[in-house]
């Protein structure tokens, strides 16, 4: 063979997609990268090879994204979050490359467990839930809807924790899951930027007598770019998610290490990586509030620093910074952008205030994801003072400013001006990161109609008020690739089978082509069995790690999300204690079998959330033993709920339990996930829930309790929940069991902080809904006696979800946020 053929058959190995290309490379990535052979190779060397054997694949359209985009010079969408949920990364980048069926067929060539090679993939835990998995949705749809982004983030060494049961308690462990390294990421290690905290600022005038500043931070750490490649769907586009990893800019003392000082030698090195080395849980308001602060100063700087880089080296000129660059902060974490952005434009690029500004303003948007107030970000103002004294500066000026556009807007009106303050006064000053949010971007949004009026009603009124062209609503959506694709093959197949083609993959809402087919009862036939199969797969994967494997002809009533009061797992729990009861009660009580399935994490410093997840396994423990009951019901906790066991669990579901305090919840994502797999939602009018209760029809949907509208009514009225624990004999007689001890071996204080507090407290208004929800349940219990009712509801559920893709959702910010236009990537044989 000639050179010229040679480097032909060794390009066709490292970018073909035919089964034996991808073979090919298989045993080269296998031998050459990790010297084994097939005989002597672990799961996790084949799980290594046949992932870069992927990325390979990925970085000639990875590449070629980056010429087209810098030489279209296109707009880009810079998403920076502190949380990105990815999930596995190598079933679904098959699916996007659309080679799943070849990577198949030559992992049964050579005689390999392709589903085992699948399951062998570490799940990075870079996110806690819903807003970090919004974000690995979004670098999703981003891509295949063809808008050039970059994603950035903090590359944590340790994720959200791996969950583990003993006696029922949730214990935390540490997510390690980079121990067998990370194939799909390319370390940048010359693509380090300075990042600095503490010391002072100082006034100095330039050589044109002009008085600029400059900051003199104490310590400077080194943010090192670690970047992985984010492939679109049935296109070219790959996009870029970059990761920030901390270093010491010296990662060892020899001066310190000769005089013996062998801890000072290496103390540097440790202090700066502890920036990246752990996740905090979402939840621990105080803990280790002086860390998250770093490291979310830590994330933006980098980022911004690279974007800078990327603008001068393009047009050697930041004059049209925000022309080219649109920064989407994803919450409250990345706020410290505006202060940073003003900072380097002002002090490291020497421009004026009102110019800066103007570009600050015109680059920055702001998503807010919550309308609970202990949820939006404030910090006390003396650590600020004390890690980043000149963006307090900053921020005092950018305050200065904008109060003095209130008080002309709205005169004489000091409260208004007060509540309206970047800077809490009231009970130890703080910086409120949403109001700097607010004030240094071009557009405001919410994550689902109610939310947004909500947002614009509540906790943003005056910002509204002041500029109500800002604000706008972006309903969430989620990935149907992930979904529905990677999560229910088999359903994906049937859908693609009755509707012809498999362009809803793409174009979810072309889902609807299969409503004709609904009353179809040869296709309800196959969806239920669809749908049994995924149920037996979750039976058999529980009963191994629970020790109970649930009927697979049981209704699967499921509730997985993170645990918060607010999202009242509570509710769900005391309707079981109802069952329960009416079972003890009269033995011929007729009830359609059921399978309650919970799954979630608590925060590890929240007593409440972990003392719900105690109280579930205790009932479970209970019901699951008792042998008239447990033929009806059982009470299953999934351990370690995550990306990679909701693609299990989604597909399963019958039941999907979405039963939050209405105003509280800003969208959910998981009714979204249940829903495009067929499962019928038991649910509040709150969040998301609205719309998707519209557009699948209100009789396809099991609405209960008060809307948020009545929920402040009831609240101003002053809420007693005592009332209701006194004439609600269901309600008093479930929670009087939890207080008794029967579900704790006697012990009557166990869970007496919980009971007391509904009964006393109650402040997301359980005992309020109960009776509805109660009632409602009683209508679940009767439609899914009626299989050809129930299946054709879930048919619906799933052919009209279409508005919930997370494409739909980026369409929504290009156009109406961003103004961004798709630019295609074309890639020549």
């Amino acid at each position: 063979m000639n050179q010229l053929s040679a480097a032909a058959a060794d390009e066709r190995t490292r970018t073909g997609l035919s089964k034996e290309a991808l073979s090919r490379a298989f045993l080269d990535n296998l031998f050459y990268l990790q010297g084994r052979s097939l005989d002597v190779a672990t799961d996790n060397n084949l799980y290594q090879a046949a992932a870069f054997t992927v990325r390979d694949r990925l970085l000639e359209r990875w590449i070629r994204s980056a010429h087209v985009y810098k030489e279209q010079n296109a707009r880009t969408v810079c998403y920076l979050s502190a949380e990105f949920l990815l999930g596995p990364h190598l079933a679904n980048n098959l699916i996007n490359l659309g080679i799943i069926e070849a990577a198949r067929a030559a992992g049964d060539e050579l005689d390999l467990d392709f589903e085992q090679i699948l399951e062998s993939e570490e799940e990075p835990g870079l996110g806690n839930g819903g807003l970090g998995r919004l974000a690995a949705c979004y670098m999703d749809s981003l891509a295949t809807t063809q808008i050039p982004a970059i994603g950035y983030g903090i590359r944590y060494e340790f994720g959200i924790f791996d969950q583990v049961i003993v006696d029922g308690w949730q214990v935390e462990k540490g997510d390690t899951w980079l121990r067998n390294g990370n194939p799909w990421e390319i370390p940048r290690p010359k693509l380090a930027f300075p990042v600095g905290f503490g010391g002072y600022s100082e006034e100095y005038a330039d050589e044109y007598g002009v008085v600029r500043h400059r900051w003199r931070p104490e310590l400077q750490i080194n943010g090192v770019a670690y970047d992985t490649p984010i492939m679109g769907y049935g296109v070219n586009n790959v996009n870029l998610l970059r990761l920030w990893r901390s270093e010491a800019p010296e990662s060892f003392n020899f001066g310190a290490f000769n005089v013996g000082d062998y801890y000072g030698a290496v103390h540097a090195k440790i202090g700066a990586e502890t920036i990246s080395k752990v996740l905090y849980p979402n939840d621990e308001p105080e803990a280790g509030k002086e860390l998250r602060l770093k490291q979310q100063f830590f994330f933006v700087s980098c980022s911004l620093q690279d974007m800078i880089r990327l603008q001068l080296r393009n047009t050697g000129t930041l004059e049209h910074f925000s022309e080219k660059f649109a920064v989407q902060l994803n919450d409250t974490h990345p706020a410290l952008a505006v202060a940073e952005l003003m900072r380097l434009l002002m002090d490291e690029h020497l421009m004026g205030w009102e110019q800066a500004w103007t570009i600050t303003r015109n680059t920055c948007h702001f998503t807010n994801h919550t309308l609970l107030p202990e949820a939006l970000e404030t910090w006390p103002v003396e650590l600020f003072e004390r890690l980043l004294p000149r963006h307090l500066e900053i921020i005092y000026a950018i305050n200065q400013r904008f109060l003095d556009e209130v008080r002309v807007r709205f005169l004489n009106d000091e409260a208004r001006v007060a509540r309206m303050s970047l800077i809490d006064e009231g009970g130890g000053r703080k910086v409120r990161m949403a109001h700097l949010a607010a004030v240094g971007s071009r557009a405001i949004n919410g994550v689902a109609e109610l939310h947004s009026e909500l947002l614009k009603s509540t906790v943003m009124k005056d910002f509204n008020d002041l500029w109500p062209e800002r604000f706008h609503n972006v309903t969430n959506g989620v990935t149907p690739r992930r979904f529905m694709v990677v999560s229910n093959p088999e359903l994906a197949a049937l859908i693609t089978e009755t509707c012809g083609n498999d362009r809803w993959v793409s174009d979810l809402e072309s889902l609807r082509d299969l409503e004709p087919h609904a009353e179809d009862h040869a296709l309800q036939q196959r969806w239920r069995a669809v749908k049994t199969n995924a149920k037996r797969e979750l039976s058999d994967w529980l009963g191994a790690r629970t020790g109970y494997a649930p009927d697979p002809e049981s209704l699967f009533d499921v509730q997985a999300k993170r645990f918060h009061e607010y999202k009242r797992q509570h509710l769900n729990l005391l309707h079981i204690i109802w069952l329960y009861e009416q079972i003890k009660q009269n033995a011929n009580t007729d009830l359609t079998p059921r399978t309650f399935i919970f799954g979630g994490k608590a925060a590890p410093g929240y007593f409440m959330a972990k003392l719900m997840i105690k109280l579930i396994n205790a009932v479970g423990e209970v019901i699951n033993k008792d042998p008239q009951v447990n033929g009806t019901l059982r009470v299953l906790f999934m351990p370690d709920f995550n990306v990679k066991n909701g693609q299990r669990l989604y597909p399963a579901a019958d039941l999907s339990e979405q039963i939050s305090l209405a105003g509280k919840e800003a969208s959910g994502t998981g009714n979204m996930k249940f829903s495009m797999n067929g499962a019928l939602t038991i649910g509040t009018l709150d969040g998301a829930n609205i719309e998707i209760r519209d557009e699948v029809g209100h009789e396809n949907f099991f609405l209960f309790g008060m809307t948020a509208t009545e929920v402040q009514q009831r609240q101003e009225a002053g809420y007693q929940p005592w009332e209701y624990y006194q004439r609600n004999e269901q309600l008093r007689s479930a929670i009087d069991l939890i207080a008794s001890g029967l579900f704790s071996h006697g012990d009557a204080e166990l869970f007496r902080p919980l009971t007391e507090n509904l009964i006393h407290h109650d402040p997301f208004m359980v005992l309020a809904d109960f009776e509805d929800y109660r009632e409602r349940q009683q209508e679940v219990d009767r439609a899914y006696r009626d299989a050809h009712h129930w299946d054709r509801m879930s048919i619906l559920n799933t052919t009209r979800m279409g508005k919930f893709s997370s494409d739909r959702s980026i369409r929504d910010y290009a156009q109406r946020i961003w103004q961004v236009e798709p630019t295609p990537v074309e890639v020549h044989d």
